[in-house]
């Protein structure tokens, strides 16, 4: 290894008042950045189009959620960062070449990501393709360098990275998401679709964390169910978004999902009960803390950062 109050309710009931999220944020992104950049070959490095066009899409300013919520987890659970690093780039490695995917004119068809051109739009789709699949594959490769805890074996940690972002999870969700374009989907559909769309991925991200820190079973249970919530709950509150904010407020075009006829938590069930799934949602999240006893500052700060979003 290279290195080592709002309308839907959504306001945590767990409040640490001297934890800094934006220091968290900056340090977790600068180490998580750095790492990559030190994993991944160099732009330079033939054939230097696919590591271009991965790199172009890895660091386009991402806000690194995923390896934040790693790190955090892996804080909670008493481990280190270091310890944590490789695992935390390994998820992000996946959610991006995901996106990439997501991109494609085959897929969402969008032209943008973050404000820049998205990567076919730049390489072709070609390129886009390959970099997606070299991203993914890039991810196994970072994550049997981590270092390997008492209770958890690298058999462990690649095939939960390898579960979730297989065919009965996040691309599940995606087949999902694709099949039920203009079809009226009932609630549990659409759950199906967030859970492993949105949830499989960030649960990953904690149980890793918890994985890199030498976790109690009873803990690492408690990541699974938090990971769980908040991305479930995260998904809701950004289908309620959607029709309550304009694209100045979200930063990305209001009302797309809704003009693409996907089903959303807001269409299928209305503005008011979809605000109080997501305030159940997010109780549950901030519930399955409890166990830590106060010892995840950082797990809280990021919940109720991603959750506490008016609406």
């Amino acid at each position: 290894m290279k290195r080592n109050s709002s309308k839907h309710g959504t306001r945590s009931p767990i409040q640490n008042a001297t934890f800094d999220l934006n220091e968290f944020l900056a340090s977790s992104t600068a180490a998580v950045n750095d790492a990559l950049d030190d994993f991944l070959p160099s732009a330079t490095t033939r054939p230097t189009t696919i590591h271009r066009a991965m790199r172009y899409s890895l660091f386009a300013g991402g806000k690194r959620i995923r390896p934040a919520l790693c790190l955090a987890a892996a804080a909670a659970c008493g481990g280190t960062q270091a310890g944590a690093l490789p695992l935390a780039c390994a998820v992000e490695c996946i959610h991006t070449y995901s996106l990439i995917h997501d991109d494609l004119p085959a897929m969402d068809n969008d032209d943008y990501r973050r404000g820049k051109l998205t990567n076919h739009k730049v390489f072709g789709e070609g390129i886009a393709i390959l970099a997606g699949d070299a991203l993914l594959t890039q991810a196994f490769e970072i994550a049997a360098q981590a270092a390997k805890p008492p209770r958890f074996s690298h058999l462990d940690m690649i095939l939960e990275l390898a579960r979730a972002s297989g065919s009965l999870h996040l691309i599940a969700g995606q087949v999902a998401d694709l099949e039920g374009e203009g079809r009226k989907l009932s609630q549990e559909q659409l759950r199906y679709i967030h859970e492993r769309k949105t949830s499989a991925l960030l649960s990953c991200s904690v149980r890793l964390g918890g994985m890199s820190a030498n976790c109690s079973a009873a803990h690492l249970q408690a990541l699974t169910t938090f990971g769980r919530n908040v991305g479930l709950a995260f998904q809701v509150i950004d289908d309620i978004l959607d029709v309550t904010q304009t694209s100045a407020q979200l930063g990305k075009t209001a009302g797309k999902d809704t003009r693409a006829k996907k089903a959303t938590y807001p269409a299928i069930v209305g503005l008011a009960e979809s605000r109080r799934i997501a305030e159940r949602l997010t109780r549950k999240a901030f519930d399955a803390l409890k166990p830590f006893r106060g010892r995840a500052p950082a797990l809280e700060a990021l919940a109720q950062h991603l959750l506490g979003r008016k609406s």
